[in-house]
């Protein structure tokens, strides 16, 4: 009856996943496979070290910003063909208001 309860012990319960956290781990235990697998023996040429397809890919699956980017494409006609549109809509209205084709 006059005993002092003890508090909780702190348990911490993640509602949402870190993201970030996980593809860490994934990177590190890839890293971790290639260090333990046996490596093969092979002469390295010129050609092997200048190759860039052996990296493609390998950074951008862990950034959100370059899979967006890789997914995503190119946007940059995207705005020129909308102000032309915008701008010959203005002529089309102008030309129906007052039938004078210059602005």
């Amino acid at each position: 009856m006059f005993k002092a309860r003890e508090p909780r012990k702190f348990r911490r319960v993640s509602i949402y996943t870190d993201e970030r956290r996980e593809k860490l781990q994934q990177l590190v235990n890839e890293v971790k496979a290639e260090e333990s697998a046996p490596e093969e023996k092979t002469p390295v040429t010129v050609e092997d070290v200048m190759r860039n397809d052996r990296f493609k890919g390998k950074f951008s699956q862990y950034t959100p910003r370059a899979q967006r980017h890789s997914e995503g494409g190119s946007n940059r006609l995207a705005w020129p063909i909308a102000l032309m549109a915008i701008l010959i809509l203005i002529m089309i209205w102008h030309y129906l208001l007052t039938g004078n084709v210059h602005l």
